[in-house]
């Protein structure tokens, strides 16, 4: 057994759990994870600086660590809080425990907490702040602490995280979304005009697409059949990205590594900017398209982001805007966002594209929403919405080459259902060049 640590809320709720990884104190702002696997994904998303992680799943850490996997060079989150850490890791591609990782990077975490009932708590009463320490305070002690502790902002978080200077991103790597067979021959048949909505065929899909992944046909000719096919079609788009040598401009708030290794898959060169570049900076690089990445923290706290923000808006570049890089572009364009109760955290998020009525399941981290209300019907339409609350999951821009979404479409950890997303700017970038040379 190791040494007490104890987990104080807001409302004065007290935990006590085991101390793992770092003995330091931290208040911050605690939001939980419904993920059952990616725990190391979570924990180097840039997207959780300034919060506290509660993880649902009970189990924690029976896989190990491998560095491979890490979604940034570092963890960002204040501590991490589980109901139990394994202690006998298996996998062939372990380097490492969770246990040391936390330790090594001098991030505290709890074991030994009822997670799930702290979860209700958080979804009942909404999103709050707490301490964890090693301390065992006393009571009275503990009501002194309350202010301090609901007092707690993360503040301009996406100035922490943010690369320090312009750099060419090269990581291929390996957990990179394939282009989602279905979803992207869905597309490309509406855009062709080709696509025809029957009563054996509702989303429109061309005849015999299926999916390589349907549990349903595991093993048999037809799903390798489509596996192959999808290996063909992911082979013939990143060809011909690399052909017409797309260039990528990515907005760093927080950037997971899996964006830029989604891009370079499908043969785009990918330059990474620091969030505070202006518009101007970029432009003047021609890139011939733009990526907002995903972030930390409250859009509205981005004053000087979303002004170089409306400049790209205003501009004919394609933007492709994930997350956090969703709200900006939505506040730049003249709308709004606001705090959800809990927020969506988890790779279990079912989204419905409003165009196809197809549903998605998705990976999800963010607190705010954008307010689809909030922007005007000659700006901007409702792309995807949220299946279980009904919230904002996508913009399209009228008029414009822009598009955005919520979730995550990288995915790492959770679903790449919606990885086709990423062949959508691909198409969306080859078109305008493709205008602009025949002017």
């Amino acid at each position: 057994m190791g040494s007490a640590a104890y987990l104080i809320l807001e409302d004065g709720t007290l935990l006590k759990g085991e101390s793992v990884g770092s003995r330091r104190e931290v208040i911050s702002e605690i939001v939980f994870n419904t993920s059952m696997t990616g725990y190391l994904e979570v924990l180097t998303d840039p997207s959780y600086a300034g919060q506290a992680v509660v993880m649902t799943y009970p189990l924690i850490g029976n896989y190990g660590v491998s560095f491979e996997d890490m979604e940034s060079s570092r963890p960002w989150l204040s501590a991490f809080i589980v109901r139990e850490f394994s202690r006998i890791p298996s996998n062939f591609r372990s380097e490492d425990t969770i246990q040391n990782f936390l330790t090594r990077y001098d991030i505290p975490g709890i074991s030994g907490i009822d997670t799930r009932a702290l979860t209700k708590t958080l979804r009942n009463r909404g999103t709050m702040n707490g301490m964890i320490t090693t301390r065992d305070y006393a009571p009275e002690e503990i009501r002194a602490l309350l202010p301090r502790i609901k007092a707690y902002r993360t503040g301009d978080v996406v100035s922490r995280v943010s690369c320090r200077e312009k750099y060419e991103f090269t990581d291929g790597g390996m957990n990179v979304p394939w282009p989602n067979l279905v979803g992207s021959r869905v597309e490309l048949e509406e855009e062709a005009g080709n696509g025809r909505r029957t009563e054996k065929n509702p989303a429109g899909i061309a005849e015999g697409i299926i999916s390589a992944d349907d549990p349903a046909l595991a093993g048999t000719p037809i799903a390798q059949k489509a596996a192959d096919e999808r290996e063909q079609a992911y082979v013939r788009l990143s060809e011909k990205a690399a052909r017409q040598h797309l260039r990528v401009a990515v907005m760093d708030f927080g950037m997971k590594r899996n964006i830029g290794r989604s891009l370079v898959h499908r043969g785009c060169r990918v330059t990474v900017y620091p969030a505070w570049t202006t518009a101007d900076e970029i432009l003047a690089d021609q890139p011939d398209g733009i990526m907002l990445s995903n972030g930390p923290g409250d859009p509205k706290d981005c004053g000087e982001i979303i002004r170089q923000v409306r400049r790209l808006y205003e501009s004919d570049v394609p933007v492709f805007a994930i997350c956090l890089g969703h709200q900006l572009m939505a506040l730049a364009a003249g709308g709004d966002t606001y705090k959800l109760k809990y927020g969506h955290r988890g790779g279990n998020h079912p989204v419905k594209d409003l165009k196809t009525g197809r549903v998605y399941i998705s990976s999800q981290n963010h607190g705010y929403a954008v307010d689809e209300k909030s922007l005007g019907a000659d700006v901007a339409r409702p792309a995807f919405r949220n299946v279980n609350d009904g919230t904002n999951e996508g913009m399209t821009y009228l008029g414009k080459n822009i598009f955005t979404v919520q979730f995550h479409p990288e995915a790492c950890p959770g679903p790449q259902d919606s990885g086709y997303l990423f062949d959508r700017f691909v198409r969306m970038m080859e078109r305008v060049k493709s205008e602009k040379e025949g002017d």
